[in-house]
């Protein structure tokens, strides 16, 4: 009988993982490059030490079971941690942090920070850059849980213990509907009893765990949830709905005339914006998110995320 401690080892626990992402024992064999044979066996293994199911076998599909979900989450958090462990082991002998992970909300512009990477890169340093693309409450999110070392996009005021925050700018979301949208042509202000009798697009929340914020829906509205802003945008100009859009997003299509711009009794307002990190412990920061730190230190890179002209 295997003990538990020993079966379920990172190795162990990334098989599970790879199992539920490729949808089957032999997507996940192919994944992994061995032979599904070896895989089933060592699945085998782990739910015999601890007496469990983890996976429903009765299709082609390989669906977890109740405990299966909940083996994979807690594989999820422990590969992370592991991760963690062997990084700041790296930072302490070099300095330099082996991977580091940002995660940039999506109403923020992302060229900037591209350009940030290139000059990053020219540092020769031992560190693997990371980006991750996160919506609302997922990208705070994402900082907290240790996924990522710096957020960028995080909205509101927040006071979590060992987290720091400053502020990058605030930034418009102006109402926008499609030119053959029939709200192109109401008269203005748009009540909310205007507002209900049209679809509105929102963007998913890419948080995982806790509630997900949602801004700008009334009850009682219809509304078609997307992906990302872009699926947002694209939805907009399609005449599929309405709703708020970040300013430097929906510029080029105001001055084309493909969007409107309406003026509403709810306004949104502008949104307040901030990046965020976790405060150091022991060693103090790595080299790499000191360098991160001191470029956000420009009002020029943090105009150039929020796509504002600050003269």
């Amino acid at each position: 009988m295997y003990k538990s401690r020993n079966i379920l080892n990172p190795e162990s626990l990334s098989l599970l993982l790879s199992i539920e992402r490729e949808g089957s024992f032999a997507g996940a064999a192919r994944a992994e490059g061995i032979v599904p044979s070896a895989l089933t066996y060592r699945v085998r293994q782990i739910e015999e030490a601890l007496d469990v199911l983890l996976f429903d076998r009765s299709s082609r599909n390989a669906k977890p079971t109740p405990a299966g979900l909940a083996l994979l989450r807690e594989a999820e958090r422990l590969l992370v941690e592991t991760d963690g462990v062997a990084n700041r082991i790296k930072r302490i002998a070099t300095g330099w942090e082996s991977q580091f992970t940002i995660a940039i909300d999506g109403v923020l512009n992302s060229g900037p920070l591209l350009e940030l990477c290139e000059q990053f890169f020219l540092l020769k340093a031992p560190t693997r850059l990371r980006l991750k693309k996160e919506v609302l409450s997922g990208t705070l999110e994402t900082l907290v849980s240790g996924q990522a070392d710096l957020a960028l996009g995080v909205g509101g005021d927040h006071n979590i213990a060992h987290l720091l925050t400053r502020p990058i700018g605030e930034m418009r979301f102006p109402f926008v509907v499609a030119k053959t949208h029939p709200l192109a042509s109401a008269p203005e202000p748009l009540g909310d009893d205007v507002l209900r009798q049209t679809r509105a697009i929102a963007v998913a929340d890419s948080v995982k765990q806790g509630p997900s914020l949602t801004f700008g829906l009334l009850q009682g509205q219809e509304v078609f949830t997307v992906a990302t802003l872009h699926d947002k945008l694209q939805a907009q100009l399609h005449g599929l709905g309405a709703g708020f859009l970040p300013e430097h997003m929906v510029k080029p299509y105001l001055e084309t005339g493909q969007l409107v711009e309406k003026t509403v009794d709810r306004e949104r307002g502008n949104v307040r914006l901030h990046y965020a990190w976790r405060a150091p412990v022991g060693a103090g920061n790595g080299r790499a998110l000191q360098w991160w730190l001191s470029q956000l230190q420009s009002e020029r890179t943090l105009s150039a995320l929020l796509s504002v002209s600050r003269s």
